[in-house]
């Protein structure tokens, strides 16, 4: 029982250790960000000004939104602005920390795994990294510039003119950036999931089409708008994220039963 408790301490203390790494990785971030906040806070101003349409010569384009393209921000309390900042170093902050967070995530679960499973760390921290990433991209380049052409011009006519406070604009950019930030790491926790054996692959294809649904309704509760186009902008990746980790979890799975599963 002696030894349970003690190892149960040590293990509290190592969960300390971790987070107070992360913390202070956060804290040199924020510093960082905060003597840049301003720029920061202009590239923001992106999905305001911008409008993604999609040609057959070009591409995918961005094209000036005639509308909301001059549209300024207004701040109605004297420390709203400097909230504002505030904010948007923080989380630019965190982003910037994502990598190192990831990694002590790992350092913490990594005496758990098994040895052919410890030189993973890379590829787990890379990817999570990425995906994470690539969801925060996805949404400020594709989602929110929908969403706000949709938001700001839906029956406005010309009788109704947008004044935005730019502490609930930047509230509204930064909860759904890191919303898709998260909802991207879907195939890292499905594997997850899966190595610890509380689901298995086999049971997921099961629940394909349940997972389907659950896409639609968890992009409908999420994405900023009622419209079913900007939904399925969200629910098309959380599917393809899912088939992509039951398709890793599969191979994760065939490696360590050829490996013999030793610590």
């Amino acid at each position: 029982m002696e030894e349970q408790k003690m190892s149960l301490i040590e293990h509290l203390s190592e969960l300390r250790k971790r987070i107070i790494i992360c913390l202070v990785a956060l804290v040199i971030a924020f510093i960082f960000t905060f003597s840049y906040s301003e720029y920061i806070f202009k590239l923001l101003l992106f999905p305001l000004q911008f409008t993604p349409q999609i040609s057959l010569k070009e591409g995918l384009v961005f094209v000036p939104d005639q509308k909301l393209h001059n549209t300024k921000l207004v701040f109605l309390g004297p420390a709203e602005a400097f909230w504002m900042n505030m904010k948007i170093a923080l989380v630019s902050g965190f982003v910037l920390t994502i990598p190192i967070i990831f990694y002590q995530l790992w350092r913490f679960v990594s005496p758990g795994l098994y040895s052919h499973e410890k030189k993973y760390v890379m590829p787990f921290v890379l990817s999570a990294t990425g995906l994470f990433l690539t969801g925060v991209a996805f949404c400020y380049l594709i989602v929110l510039p929908f969403a706000m052409g949709f938001l700001l011009n839906y029956k406005v006519g010309d009788f109704l003119m947008p004044m935005l406070s730019v502490g609930l604009y930047v509230d509204f950019l930064l909860k759904f950036l890191l919303a898709f930030g998260l909802v991207f790491e879907l195939p890292i926790l499905i594997v997850i999931t899966t190595r610890m054996g509380l689901i298995t692959p086999q049971t997921l294809k099961k629940y394909r089409r349940l997972a389907i649904v659950l896409a639609f309704v968890v992009a409908a509760i999420i994405t900023p708008t009622p419209d079913a186009f900007n939904q399925t902008l969200m629910a098309v990746p959380m599917i393809i994220l899912y088939e992509l980790g039951i398709w890793v979890s599969i191979l994760l799975n065939k490696k360590g039963k050829n490996n013999g599963g030793q610590k």
